[in-house]
């Protein structure tokens, strides 16, 4: 007795389907230079967005007198986001942005001072 196994082409195309999801959602993302400065013009800073395809990404930046902030965010619907960030010197603050995909511009606020960012290429 001899044991052949198949797969029908169905079985072949869900396979194939499954293992590109699974390398598509396991580490896909796009990481964006970000620059920008605070709206009163005392601080500049530049930084990196990076964004996954679940709809997440984190924000971070440096300002040019060396404070250090993140920001989770999560796209609220195909162009804007949210979130907020939290400054190495106790500062911190709601942002959002609007995007085109591979560039966008965003505004936010640190302990009451606007700022304004953009990133992209």
């Amino acid at each position: 007795m001899q044991f052949k196994a198949t797969l029908t082409e169905t079985n072949m195309r869900k396979t194939i389907f499954a293992a590109v999801a699974t390398l598509a959602l396991g580490g896909c993302s796009l990481t964006l230079p970000v620059q920008g400065q605070m709206t009163d013009g005392s601080d500049r800073f530049t930084g990196t967005a990076t964004g996954y395809l679940d709809g997440s990404g984190d924000l971070q930046i440096v300002a040019d007198s060396g404070t250090t902030c993140t920001g989770d965010f999560v796209y609220v619907n195909d162009r804007q986001g949210e979130g907020v960030f939290t400054c190495d010197d106790g500062r911190s603050g709601p942002f959002q942005f609007v995007s085109s995909g591979s560039r966008g511009t965003g505004t936010g606020v640190l302990s009451g001072q606007p700022l304004t960012f953009t990133f992209g290429e």
